[in-house]
């Protein structure tokens, strides 16, 4: 069914306009994104195959690549190139709410809030170094590293040499797990106490080791794992394991 041929009520942008954005399914948003359809499929079918390739994951909808949504009869460059600015359009507008809150970074569940725009529904590891003045606010954030898909190694030198350049009292380390289990591997806490260890050395204090996944977060600091519900992060005795016993905090 053409969605000419649904009631005003039904179509997605009218009803977008008449009752706003949020009473619309994933579906109905992608679909007025998608504008209009293929030969044979309405704007909301050509939404619903897109999203069935992503197993209706916006995360994974996310990861798809070009030319995998342009392997789908009827989404063509225009309407890839839509779907893709819509994500970073997203992606930009929580990173850019954050920064407009001026408050200490003193927990790890705001470092969590602060990176995992940033970081999730990522495929590969990427880490960052934040960096804070005598006050714990925020002056200033830099990727480090982009590993491949389980693992990617810090560059002690590098985290102090542009550590000094800002003038930062202290920096926070935040990585991901694409694997969406955060606990802490081994070579994890090995490269945590390099880090500590290293800008030691030169008068700065490493405050905390973040790891992150969609939906928990390990502090190395608290050495503990939560796992997010919403506003609301709970600590999760169960998910943590042997291996984080072993982990020495900052």
């Amino acid at each position: 069914m053409k969605i000419k041929d649904l009631s005003a009520a039904e179509r997605p942008r009218e009803k977008m306009l008449s009752r706003g954005a949020g009473s619309l399914s994933d579906g109905e948003l992608l679909a007025v994104l998608l504008r209009s359809g293929g030969r044979d499929t309405s704007a909301l079918d050509l939404a619903r195959q897109l999203l069935d390739l992503a197993d209706g994951r916006l995360s994974a909808l996310f990861n798809l690549s070009q030319d995998r949504m342009l392997s789908l009869p009827g989404v063509g460059p225009g309407k890839a190139a839509s779907v893709i600015a819509a994500f970073e359009l997203g992606r930009r507008f929580l990173q850019e709410e954050f920064s407009l809150v001026r408050k200490p970074l003193m927990t790890a569940r705001s470092v969590y809030d602060l990176m995992i725009p940033q970081l999730k529904g990522l495929q590969h590891e990427e880490c960052w170094v934040l960096f804070l003045n005598d006050h714990n606010y925020l002056s200033g954030k830099t990727k480090v590293t982009s590993g491949g898909g389980n693992s990617t190694v810090i560059d002690v030198r590098q985290v102090i040499r542009t550590a000094l350049d800002k003038g930062a009292s202290a920096i926070v380390l935040v990585h991901n797990h694409p694997t969406g289990n955060p606990t802490p591997s081994q070579a994890d806490i090995r490269q945590t106490e390099a880090v500590r260890k290293g800008v030691s050395a030169v008068g700065l204090d490493l405050l905390d080791h973040v790891v992150v996944s969609d939906d928990s977060f390990f502090s190395f600091s608290d050495d503990r794992m939560y796992r997010n519900t919403g506003n609301n992060a709970y600590l999760c005795e169960s998910c943590t394991s042997t291996t984080t016993k072993k982990t020495r905090k900052p």
